[in-house]
């Protein structure tokens, strides 16, 4: 507790300065779009679950039994896509999905969603949602309360999941918020983003938010983005196999300078005196390791994409929760470039391996 109440003094201490930055334009990359919202703009609502088939694919295709490597079980196209009733390949993996988990909230019915439909029975999530994985209990649980009284939202109308996210902490009670909170937080975050710098990332399409590579081979400039995407868009996709990761490109050199802000906050010597950095370390208050401390989240190893848009959400003001003026105050002076470098490096972390 000492920590903590001596990190929240250090943040306060140089939030005066840092409150006053500058507007940052959107990383448009980071929400799953190429252009600028426009003026009255607003995100198309996610369809409902559904099992019914699809009229542009083949009917045999879509109930075609199903299998991944490793695991005993078969489902069909339809049972993959059915987000009410979730798919568990690997049941192993993880403690026994709950009711809330599997099926989502009971006051839906049958339009609710289940929570690992999106975020996956094992809670690692995908970039264009949230990895959820070995969050503190209470920490899961504000964040709900915050969705339900409409204190997190995002900076981009056009998002759809956000409204989702909204519909179901509004429908969830209690209990279910609970459960769901001690499902993810029993698991530890293991591995799951591939990060590898470089100039070129392969051509890409945007399909519900998420990149998809249409090339193994590097073409296109990284521009200064993050380019997360399946490691294997089959098994991520089409069958949404929890064991397959994702591979993020990040522009070169972007390891060694979010190094430097994550660990000291781009603090330095000069000429034998202390200039101070854009921020503070991180390990202050998300712990040495960057995987939690107390009720403060773990960042390491998550999907950089996220890390960015919460970082965005945050210095923009559209997450205004109990802890929200905290971060405020540490983003404030973050340009676009620090934003990819810090979570760039903190993706690192935790990573099947950081390479060029």
């Amino acid at each position: 507790m000492a920590g903590g109440v001596a990190a929240v003094g250090l943040v306060f201490s140089i939030g005066t300065t840092l409150l006053a930055a500058p507007r940052v334009p959107e990383p448009l990359w980071a929400y799953g779009f190429e252009t600028p919202p426009k003026p009255g703009d607003a995100a198309v609502p996610q369809a409902l679950p559904s099992r019914a088939l699809r009229k542009n694919e083949d009917a045999a295709e879509q109930t075609r039994p199903r299998r991944v490597e490793g695991s005993p079980a078969t489902y069909s196209l339809l049972d993959v896509r059915d987000l009410h009733n979730v798919i568990d390949w690997f049941p192993g993996d993880h403690p026994p999905m709950t009711d809330i988990m599997r099926h989502g909230p009971a006051s839906l019915g049958p339009a609710a969603r289940g929570c690992a439909s999106c975020h996956l029975p094992n809670g690692k999530g995908r970039p264009e949602n949230a990895p959820v994985t070995g969050l503190p209990v209470a920490y899961f649980i504000r964040q709900l309360q915050d969705f339900r009284a409409g204190r997190r939202a995002t900076i981009d109308p056009r998002k759809p999941n956000t409204p989702t996210m909204i519909m179901l902490a509004a429908a969830m009670t209690d209990e279910e918020m609970k459960a769901a909170a001690e499902y993810f937080g029993a698991m530890p975050w293991t591995p799951w983003t591939r990060v590898v710098e470089t100039d070129l990332v392969p051509k890409t399409k945007i399909v519900g938010n998420l990149f998809i590579a249409l090339e193994e081979k590097r073409t296109q400039p990284i521009a200064g983005r993050i380019i997360e995407v399946p490691e294997d868009e089959e098994q991520s996709e089409r069958v949404r196999n929890p064991h397959s990761g994702f591979v993020a490109y990040v522009p070169v050199g972007s390891l060694e300078k979010g190094r430097e802000l994550v660990t000291t906050g781009g603090q330095k010597v000069v000429d034998g005196r202390i200039v101070a950095g854009k921020t503070i370390a991180c390990g202050i208050c998300h712990g040495p390791d960057l995987l939690g401390l107390a009720d403060v989240p773990g960042i390491a190893g998550r999907s950089p994409s996220y890390l960015v848009r919460q970082l965005y959400d945050l210095q923009q003001g559209s997450r205004k929760g109990a802890s929200a003026p905290l971060m405020q105050a540490v983003v404030a002076n973050l340009g676009s470039e620090d934003m990819v470098a810090i979570a760039a490096y903190v993706t690192s972390l935790v990573s099947p391996g950081a390479k060029k």
